[in-house]
């Protein structure tokens, strides 16, 4: 037996099908569209709240980071104006150099500037992390294994850093000194966080790495001895080349610019070496640091003359 059924008689079919799922569908989108609105509703005032307090933390944090930077700014304006003064009088042309203490003074205020940056700023950033309910504990300690990793791996560098830090603050030398690094002899040219550059007597720039440094032998600081061997021969009279050597140190002593580079008369200390047709006298004297070399050679100047 066979059945079928004609196109009129499965219209209703059809339109009561379509009817049933219609108006199922759109209780449903209206339902999750009232649920959505009120949980938008709900925490409005927790997301406004959140943002004004994000927004108050960044302004302080900004705020505060100015003041800070522009407090070290002014106290290092300050000291180079200091330095700069104590250098105009008579002896603090000798005790200040003012290009010496600017660097140094601004490596200190760029050292303290950075500091005062990350600290704030980091602050200000976990700050608004917590604020937002973020669990920074696995934050934290992926931050603390990334530092010992980069640490251990820059620890040349992170080394070079802080003995630049230290010799900074310590000012163990500065522009214009001659300094023995062990490495390397010469002139300081520049003093940084992390390399110190020298010229050598034969005009080489040395790049130095601070954490390199075991020892500094500083020429420049306090006063300089300018020493100078005199050769004559074992039979002169030597209390008659002692009177002229220390002549020969007085008139220099007179003269210009000597007058102020020397700063203790000439001093003869005797016989340091003694040979068969030879004998070798020792002369000092204490100089203006740095000035040593010059007086060394002017004073040998004068010696040669006297004794001829």
């Amino acid at each position: 037996m066979h059945w079928s059924a004609s196109p009129a008689a499965l219209a209703p079919l059809s339109a009561a099908s379509t009817g049933s799922t219609g108006p199922s569908s759109l209780d449903e989108a209206t339902e999750k569209a009232t649920n959505a609105a009120g949980w938008v509703e709900e925490n409005w005032g927790t997301w406004l709240t959140s943002a004004l307090q994000i927004v108050l933390i960044i302004v302080i944090a900004v705020v505060l980071r100015h003041v800070i930077r522009r407090t070290i700014t002014k106290l290092i304006e300050r000291m180079n104006r200091t330095a700069s003064a104590a250098q105009g009088t008579a002896l603090g042309g000798f005790l200040v150099n003012a290009e010496r203490r600017r660097q140094r003074s601004e490596a200190i205020g760029s050292v303290l500037r950075s500091v005062a940056s990350f600290v704030i700023m980091g602050t200000a950033a976990l700050t608004a992390l917590s604020v937002l309910k973020i669990d920074l504990a696995p934050l934290l300690a992926s931050a603390g294994v990334a530092g010992v990793a980069i640490g251990f791996g820059a620890r040349n560098l992170v080394t070079d850093f802080l003995s630049g830090v230290f010799m900074i603050l310590e000012d163990q030398y500065g522009v214009g000194d001659e300094i023995d690094a062990g490495v390397a002899t010469g002139t300081v040219v520049e003093v940084g966080l992390r390399v110190t550059k020298l010229r050598g007597p034969n005009g080489a720039i040395w790049y130095i790495r601070n954490g390199e440094v075991k020892r500094i032998g500083n020429l420049s600081q306090g006063w300089s001895t300018a020493n100078v061997d005199v050769q004559i021969a074992a039979d002169q009279d030597l209390d008659r080349a002692r009177d002229l050597i220390t002549a020969a140190g007085e008139t220099m002593a007179k003269a210009e610019p000597w007058n102020e580079e020397l700063w203790e008369p000439v001093e003869v200390l005797g016989l340091s070496e003694v040979h068969l047709d030879t004998v070798t006298i020792s002369v000092s004297a204490k100089t203006m640091p740095g000035k040593a070399p010059g007086v060394e050679r002017e004073l040998r100047w004068r010696i040669k003359h006297a004794l001829d």
